[in-house]
C-alpha cells in the first residue's frame, strides 16, 4: 500500500498568517492529478511544530475530506510528549487516516526503551498503520535498527519507516534485517539510491511543486525500468540539493511562490529565504524548466 511517490505537503497561509484551505485544497486536487501516490500533511514540512492543536487536527481532518479516498493520506501526528501524539493519532484515526506518520521524540532524547514504549502506546492507542520516522538531525536520536526490528517483530501496526539519516547502509541493514518494515525515503536526492538497496518510494518535499515527475521516477524504478529511473533522477538532483540550501520547507515555499503555487510565507521562527539563496534556487528551477528564463 505505502509505495511510490507521497507528498509532505505544505501548509499554505494566507496574508493574515492563517491557514489557507482553499489553497490547501487547490494543491491536494493537483496532486491527485498529477498522480502522487499519496498525502502526507502536518509533517515537517507542512510546518506542524507552528500549528496550533486546533489548527493540526483541523488540516489532517481538511485534506482527508478533500482526497475522498482517492489516494492514502498519512497523518503527521508525531510528538516529544507520548500523550499529545496519541491524541493528534486519535483524532486522525476519527477523521478517516489510512495512517499516521510518527517521528522519533525530539528534545527528549530517549533511550531505546522509552522509544520502543513511545511508538507501542501510539499503536494500542489507534490501531492504526504506524510509518516511523527517523530524521536524527533534526531530533537529536535516529531510531535504532534494533529498536525498528523489535517494533517490526511485536508491534503489527508498525508497517513502514521514513529514512531521513542519509544512511544507504543503515537502508541495506534495515531491508536485510526488518523485511516485513516498507521503506520509504526521506531526502529527495537519495530517493532512487534508497529504491535501488530496497526502499519502495518517498515521502518527498520537491514533490510539492514537481509531483508527476518525482511521481514518474518512483513509478520507474519500482517498474524495475532504472536506465529512466537514473536518467530523471540526475536532471532533478540539481533541483533536488536546492530544496535543502537553507532549512525546509523554506526553500520549498519560496519555489512554490515563485511558480505561483502558494504564497511562501513562513511562521516564526522560520524566516525568508537569504537573497542570494533565493537566486540559486530560482536558477536551479529555471535550468529544469520550472522557470521561464
Amino acid at each position: 500500500m505505502f509505495q511510490g511517490s507521497y507528498v509532505a505537503i505544505v501548509t499554505p497561509f494566507d496574508r493574515r498568517g492563517d491557514v489557507d484551505y482553499a489553497r490547501l485544497e487547490a494543491l491536494v486536487e493537483m496532486h491527485l492529478a498529477a498522480g502522487t501516490s499519496g498525502l502526507v500533511p502536518c509533517g515537517t514540512t507542512g510546518e506542524a511544530p507552528t500549528l496550533s492543536m486546533r489548527e493540526h487536527k483541523e488540516v489532517i481532518r481538511f485534506v482527508i475530506k478533500r482526497t475522498k479516498g482517492r489516494v492514502p493520506v498519512i497523518a503527521g501526528t508525531g510528538a516529544n510528549c507520548t500523550r499529545e501524539a496519541v491524541e493528534l493519532s486519535q483524532a486522525a484515526a476519527k477523521a478517516g487516516a489510512d495512517a499516521t506518520l510518527q517521528v522519533s521524540p525530539y528534545y527528549n532524547k530517549p533511550e531505546p526503551m522509552g522509544m520502543f514504549l513511545h511508538f507501542k502506546a501510539i499503536a494500542e492507542a489507534t490501531r492504526l498503520p504506524i510509518i516511523l520516522y527517523s530524521v536524527p538531525s533534526r531530533t537529536a536520536r535516529e531510531i535504532a535498527v534494533e529498536t525498528v526490528e523489535r517494533l517490526a517483530n511485536e508491534v503489527r501496526e508498525v508497517v513502514a519507516i521514513k529514512e531521513a539519516g542519509g544512511s544507504l547502509d543503515r537502508v541495506s541493514e534495515l531491508a536485510q534485517r526488518c523485511p516485513r518494515i516498507v521503506i520509504l525515503s526521506g531526502d529527495d536526492s537519495l530517493t532512487l539510491p534508497m529504491m535501488v538497496v530496497g526502499a519502495r518510494g518517498v515521502i518527498s518535499v520537491a514533490a510539492n511543486f514537481m509531483p508527476k515527475d518525482v511521481a514518474d521516477m518512483t513509478s520507474a524504478a519500482l517498474a524495475g525500468d532504472f536506465a529512466r529511473a537514473r536518467e530523471m533522477h540526475l536532471r532533478m538532483f540539481p533541483v533536488f540539493k536546492a530544496c535543502f540550501i537553507e532549512t525546509n520547507p523554506i526553500p520549498c515555499k519560496t519555489a512554490m511562490e515563485m511558480m505561483r503555487l502558494c504564497r511562501g510565507d513562513l511562521r516564526l521562527p522560520l524566516s525568508p529565504m537569504l537573497t542570494e539563496n533565493r537566486e540559486r534556487l530560482a536558477r536551479a528551477l529555471r535550468a529544469y524548466g520550472l522557470l521561464k528564463a
